[in-house]
């Protein structure tokens, strides 16, 4: 079963859809505006008061909440982000298909819903902007990091039908991958860490609330699983020696594809977070995380045709030349 959303009582405004944040019935905080000002410690006091004294943050009936409501008045409360300056993202997003669904061609570096430091420089904002649809909404999501094909739900009516099929793992996804060559391999032996190509790599990943990265547990059931398929090797056009992989997940865990390769050794290339987590640095658009979102193949649940979606994408650290 598809879960109900909370209605928000604000409107998409120019394609940026309203936060919703929880506010606790009890705590050392005697007003709404007090506990937010302690949760957004971070930000400038005297302007968050300045937003609930404005009217820009509204309870679930919609009306504005003062900077002296009651704690225990709300559950939750609705505003617009506010990203004064907000860093440019040069690459587009293609649109490939569009009607009730709306396939699109994502680029590296654009997250496909707005977060942290991005807001309106999101394939979501982006689109509803465009399309000038606001209620479009992701089916599912790539990582910032990640291009290819992400599909999102133009109408409410039938979102939910397109939903159960990720939740249904009825969507069959190919994604292709960029490694460093392995110092071990043969090109005609086809083995990966001592394993006999083509992989199914399988282990438990968890996903925790305030980590960057997933964790692995070796001890526990796996609840992932990656078919790794070798598509070539050889020599890139800015001269690495490079494995050219395709991944066939069977499963959709948070960053499976860069924690499986990482864990055979072949790690993909431009990958600032596995198998070790570098410092962040301005991004490196000369080297993308060679990760791509190739394929995307399912029976439509409105018309039962067979849909197959290709990207038109490529990755620049591809062999030229396959051995």
């Amino acid at each position: 079963m598809v879960p109900v959303p909370m209605p928000s009582p604000l409107p998409v405004r120019n394609g940026v859809g309203p936060t919703r944040l929880r506010v606790p019935t009890s705590g050392p905080w005697s007003t709404v505006a007090e506990y937010v000002v302690a949760r957004f410690d971070h930000l400038d006091a005297d302007d968050l008061y300045r937003r609930f004294d404005d009217g820009e943050i509204v309870g679930i009936d919609g009306e504005p909440i003062g900077r002296s409501t009651e704690l225990r008045e709300h559950r939750f409360v609705w505003y617009y982000r506010d990203l004064p300056v907000e860093e440019s993202v040069p690459f587009h997003e293609e649109i490939l298909y569009a009607d009730d669904l709306v396939v699109v061609d994502k680029p590296h570096f654009l997250p496909t819903t707005p977060g942290g430091r991005y807001l309106r420089e999101s394939a979501l904002v982006r689109l509803r902007t465009r399309l000038d649809n606001p209620d479009l909404t992701p089916i599912h999501r790539l990582d910032r990091a990640t291009a290819g094909l992400v599909m999102f739900s133009a109408r409410p009516e039938t979102r939910g039908a397109y939903q159960s099929l990720f939740e249904k793992r009825r969507v069959s996804k190919v994604y292709e991958a960029v490694s460093a060559l392995p110092a071990e391999w043969d090109p005609a032996a086809s083995e990966i860490a001592g394993r006999p190509v083509p992989v199914l790599y399988r282990n438990h990943i968890e996903a925790r609330r305030g980590e960057l990265r997933v964790v692995v547990d070796d001890t526990r059931e796996p609840n992932s699983e990656t078919l790794i398929e070798v598509l070539g090797s050889g020599v890139s056009r800015s001269g690495r020696a490079v494995l050219h992989t395709l991944l066939r997940p069977h499963t959709g865990r948070m960053h499976q594809l860069r924690v499986h390769l990482a864990a055979l050794g072949i790690g993909i290339l431009g990958d600032h977070w596995y198998p070790v987590l570098l410092p962040e640095t301005p991004d490196d658009h000369s080297l993308p995380l060679q990760l791509l979102a190739r394929e995307l193949e399912f029976v439509d649940p409105l018309s039962g045709a067979e849909r197959r979606f290709s990207t038109r994408r490529t990755l620049a650290e591809a062999p030229t030349s396959q051995d």
